[in-house]
């Protein structure tokens, strides 16, 4: 499944490192890339600053308008789900979401999120009916969509890895 995250909003003050996280938790489950609305080139560079060490080819693209990436998404056959507190349980529709979903672009809201977001995704879907973080919201949805596969990803071209330990921490230094 092709996964790319959508960024809708960002105040630069308030959701620097938000907006990253939600691109590192992105990268580190399996999204593509980020499409961001802000023009925020420190987060564009801090994303492939890690990239760059950590691997694999997470692309993050700023100053994008949300309704054309959206609409040209869809024209191109992919799907689009909305992650809010307002939409469906989780539980309820993530079986029909991975059986339809081969090209998958998750909005993750920043500031109020307009209402044709709501209108425009194919889903709407809560990981609880509360107030929560997006990031957490995103951490979730992606490990429920890909079932945990994604938690044994070896990322290509890195250079920095860890080595798992049950107590202490060890890293692996990878020649280029």
């Amino acid at each position: 499944m092709e996964l790319i995250i959508l960024r809708l909003g960002h105040r630069p003050e308030r959701d620097k490192r938000i907006t990253t996280h939600v691109g590192l938790v992105g990268r580190a489950l399996g999204a593509k890339g980020m499409l961001l609305t802000s023009n925020d080139k420190g987060i564009e560079r801090s994303l492939r600053e890690v990239t760059s060490s950590w691997g694999g080819d997470f692309f993050v693209q700023t100053g994008v308008k949300w309704k054309e990436e959206v609409t040209n998404w869809k024209r191109e056959g992919g799907k689009v789900c909305h992650l809010t507190m307002y939409g469906e349980n989780i539980l309820d529709v993530i079986g029909e979401l991975r059986e339809r979903a081969v090209k998958l672009m998750v909005v993750v809201g920043a500031e109020k999120v307009p209402y044709a977001v709501f209108e425009a995704a194919d889903w709407n879907i809560a990981v609880g009916n509360q107030p929560h973080s997006e990031i957490a919201a995103l951490a979730l949805f992606l490990d429920h969509l890909q079932e945990g596969k994604e938690l044994k990803t070896k990322f290509a071209d890195a250079k920095l890895e860890i080595e798992p330990k049950r107590r202490g921490k060890a890293m692996k230094v990878n020649e280029t």
